[in-house]
Order: structure tokens, then sequence, then C-alpha cells
């Protein structure tokens, strides 16, 4: 039987977006205020999810819950799948020694934590966000940064500050190839528009990202580095965007990026040297916090790994990553072992109305179990070589692998009911229900519309996951308000990256490689702010697009 999504079911809409975003506000609160426990205030706001789905939304019970299962497997495939292979690789190469000498070597290049943030928070994690995307640049420098000396508190939160300006060309463009994919709308078209939005934040990110560390003065004290980076970053991202595409756009700007930037401490540092890797002006305490396992590591053993033995295990990361996240590689490996699953009583059986839709059709609920050619097995792959290559028996390998799944088994189960509830929410209405309140501010479109790409990425956790989510809809307001199509397709994307730094997902992962577990509800707290108000400065930008300088949408051909 084939349900109907209903986006007004109390006739008010004004109550009906009240009762859609319930399980959003149960969950946050949760996290924010009650300091519940992730993947319980996970599991609490996935129950009430299906309580509103079902007896407010009208959708049938069993269909909820096969809507929430299916978000659980895709939690845990692909996006578990990376959190949990990247804490391996990272287990490994602290326990050898090979990451003490890591650190030693940022260290070199400038003993400065400002620049050394900088270096590892936005330029290598930049290359893991083209690369890999999906969790893999929280999980990679939020390690690298506990590694260096900061505090839980400041890895966790910096990484997903950092995280941003690259999101909308993540994974080698998947979210623009999937924004065009829904729209209709020109691939290069919405590869060169979303090229002249972010630039501007490429620039402004490292900047924030440095007075969110030391403050307004410590920021300036390093203003020609941060110009570096961020510059060094935007142009690239803007030449490749609009004159190549998307695939690439993020992997060359980071490489620039940060090859400019080392290649700029070898003649300037600053004449003050930070080596506080606590947050300025607030009390942390997040170190307190830790209760890991001691891990002793001879330093006879350290002397002997040279720098580049120690950079060896993220160089072969770095290889198996972006061949995994290649198209010709995933489609050839597909063809050895891919399975897919229509799910039973729910592909299929949802139809999406208008207005959300152009026109009713059918929601697709197939879960595809391509394993071979997910990005975490790219990740378990190159950790398996590099252990070998470090001198790790298959053995030892089987038995820290069974030790990085104890330790990250809590943050798993949160992953899974995360996107639990996002799939819920996608498949009842719910996230439509929210999406179709912002399509009707009139002349305020673009500032909310571009919140509403925000909203999407913070309730699935991915921009491609929101480009899918609300693409449609962007184009069908934007053409019966008499805007760019193009611009607000595009703003879905560029207001997306800054709800990046809290979706559940993203908090998790950084709680995750930080070691700091239970502590989610913290991290959202700090980075909260910055989201908003960066995702606000979006929406100023597109907004000047749209009734200022509406040359800047034209498309170049």
């Amino acid at each position: 039987m084939i349900w109907q999504q209903i986006y007004d079911p109390l006739n008010s809409f004004g109550f009906s977006t009240l009762a859609a975003g319930i399980p959003v506000a149960v969950l946050l609160t949760a996290l924010a205020f009650f300091h519940m426990k992730a993947h319980l205030a996970a599991g609490l706001a996935l129950v009430v999810g299906i309580v509103i789905a079902a007896f407010v939304f009208g959708m049938p019970v069993a269909m909820a819950g096969k809507a929430a299962g299916y978000g659980i497997a895709a939690g845990l495939f692909p996006i578990g799948w990376i959190v949990l292979n990247i804490i391996f690789l990272h287990r490994l190469t602290t326990l050898n020694g090979y990451f003490k000498v890591l650190q030693n070597s940022i260290g070199s290049i400038t003993e400065d934590r400002r620049l050394q943030l900088l270096l590892v928070a936005f330029c290598f994690g930049a290359f893991f966000e083209g690369a890999a995307g999906f969790g893999t640049p929280v999980a990679v420098t939020g390690a690298i940064l506990i590694g260096l000396g900061f505090s839980p508190l400041a890895a966790s939160g910096l990484a997903l500050i950092a995280n941003t300006a690259p999101v909308a060309y993540g994974a080698l463009g998947a979210p623009v190839i999937a924004l065009s994919a829904v729209t209709g709308i020109d691939l290069l078209d919405l590869s060169s528009m979303i090229g002249r939005q972010l630039p501007f934040f490429s620039v402004l990110v490292p900047f924030w990202l440095i007075w969110a560390f030391a403050g307004f003065r410590g920021m300036r004290e390093i203003w020609p580095a941060i110009l570096v980076a961020g510059v060094s970053f935007a142009v690239p991202q803007f030449i490749v965007s609009n004159y190549h595409g998307p695939w690439l756009v993020d992997v060359i700007a980071a490489i620039v990026s940060m090859s400019s930037l080392t290649l700029f401490l070898k003649v300037w540092q600053p004449k003050k040297i930070w080596t506080s890797t606590a947050l300025r002006n607030r009390h942390d305490n997040s170190k307190d916090d830790i209760k890991d396992e001691p891990i002793v590591v001879d330093n006879s053993v350290v002397a002997s790994i040279s720098v580049a033995k120690s950079w060896m295990p993220w160089v072969i990361l770095s290889v198996f990553v972006f061949i995994w996240g290649t198209p010709f590689f995933k489609k050839a490996i597909d063809t050895i072992w891919s399975w897919k699953y229509a799910i039973p009583g729910l592909d299929k059986m949802v139809m999406k109305m208008p207005p959300v839709a152009k026109e009713p059709f059918l929601e697709a609920a197939v879960f595809n179990f391509n394993v071979l050619s997910m990005a975490g097995t790219g990740i378990l792959v190159s950790s398996i070589v590099a252990g070998v290559m470090m001198g790790y028996s298959f053995k030892r390998l089987l038995k820290e692998y069974w030790h990085t799944i104890v330790l990250v088994r809590y943050s798993l189960l949160t992953i899974c009911a995360m996107f639990g509830i996002g799939y819920l929410t996608k498949y009842s209405g719910l996230d439509a229900t929210l999406g179709l309140a912002f399509a009707h501010t009139g002349v305020f479109y673009p500032m909310f519309g571009t919140l509403l790409g925000w909203l999407g990425v913070a309730l699935t956790g991915s921009d491609t996951a929101a480009n899918v989510l609300f693409g449609s809809l962007q184009k069908t307001t934007a053409e019966q308000l008499g805007l760019p199509p193009v611009l607000m397709a595009s703003a879905n994307s560029a207001g997306g990256v800054m709800g990046k730094m809290i979706d559940a997902q993203s908090i998790v992962v950084a709680s995750t490689a930080t070691k700091w577990y239970g502590h989610e509800g913290d991290i959202l707290r700090y980075v909260f702010f910055h989201s908003i108000a960066l995702a606000i400065l979006v929406g100023f930008l597109v907004t000047l697009q749209a009734y200022v300088i509406p040359f800047t949408h034209m498309v170049v051909k």
C-alpha cells in the first residue's frame, strides 16, 4: 500500500512545523542541556521521531520502523565504517611511536600552536575532505591535534570549524554531483556558482578558526600566514570549480595551500611563539575528562624512527583514500561484489508530493552494501598495509582491531541512531515540512533558503544528503519567486557546509577521534554559535547575489 507524505497534518502549518521539529529538538536538548550520553539521547530522539511520524504525520508504524532501520544500517555503513578504521590506524601509529615522531615533525615546521592548527585542521583536513569526506577529515585532524597536545574540546571544536569551506566539493565533488542529479541543473553551472560563493569563506574561515582558538590579538599576530593559507586555497578553489568541474577542487586547493603555507613558514615566523594549546578566554578542563588506556612508548624506539617513516602511514592513507574516491575505481571494484537490498514495505512505497517535489514520485529505499568501494574499506586496507610496514604481525593487527571496536562501540551506536533519525524524517516528510517553512519567507528567501541548506546538513550529517533532500525544493521555490534556480540550488550546498560542524554524526566522530566520549553536548554548545554565524554570513552573500550584484550568478561558458 503506497503512503503519501502529508506536510500539514494538523491543518495549521505553524503547528505542523513545530511537531516536525520535535525529534530534532529532543536530540539537541538532551545533548546540550541535560548532558545525556549521546547514544541514549539519539535513541530517545529516534523513539520520539517514530511516534511523531506515526501518530501526527500518519505514517504506518511498520513503515516508520523500517525507515529508521534503513538509516541505522546506512549509519554503520559507510560512516561508522570510516570512523572505526581511521581510529584503528591512529591506534597503530600511536602504539609504536610513529605518531609521536609525526607530532615532532609538525612541531619542527613551527612551534607556534596557531600555525600548527592552520596546517593540520585547515590544510590537511581539506585534503581528506576532498578525497574522502563523510567524517574522515574530522577523525584524522582531531586525532592529530590531540596528539599535538590540544585539549579534547579544542581539538574537537576546532577540527569541526575548519572542516567547512571544503565540504561542498568533498568526496571528489559528490555533493555537487548529487545536486545536479536532483535538480537537472548543469553540473558545471552548479560547480561554478558554488565556486563563486565559497572562496570568500575559504579566506575567512582560517581567520575565524584562529580567532576561535587564540582570540583577536592572537589572530592578528599571525595574519600574514593565515592570509597565505586562505588565499592559496581560495584561488585554486575558484579556478578549478569554474573552469574544470567539482571533482578535484579540494584536493588541488589543499595541496596548494599546504605547500604555500609550509614554504612561507620557512621564511616567516611570528615574533611571539604561541605555545599554549588551551582555548583563549574560555575555561577548558576537558583534558581532565580523558580516561584512556595509558600508552607508553620506549624513547629509544621513537629515536630510531625517521620523520619520513612517521609520515608513511598517512601518505599511504592519502593514496588509498584518493584511489577509493575515484569514480572509475568505485565502478570497477563494485563489479567484483556489491549487494543491493530493496527494503520491502518501504522501497517505492512512500510518495513525495508537490510542492516539495515538482510532481509526485515514489522514494526508493535500497540499501547499497557496496562495502568493497566504501571509503572506510580503503582506510582499512591502508591501515593493514601501513601496519605491516610498521612491523605489526597479522595476529597483533587482529588484536588491536578488536580493541578498536571495543573503544568506539558507543560512538558507532550513536552514529547509527543519528542516521535512523535522519532517514525517518526523510521518509516521513518531517524534514520537508521544516523545509517548506523556510520556503514561505518570500523576499527573504535567499537568506532562509541558505539556512535551509544549513538545516539539511544539520539533520542529515551530509552536504550530499542535504542537496538530495532540498535541492528540488530550492529550484522550485526559486522559480516561483523569480530567483535564479542555479543560485538557490548552490546556496543550499554553500549554506549547508556551515551546518557540518553541528550535525550530530560529525560531533560523534570528533568526540571519538579525541577520545572525549560522552561529551558531545559540550562540543555542540561550543561550535553552535560559530555554525549559525557563518551560515548567516553565507546567507548575506547569497542575498547580495540575488538582489545587488546579480551578475555574479551569470553562467560562464
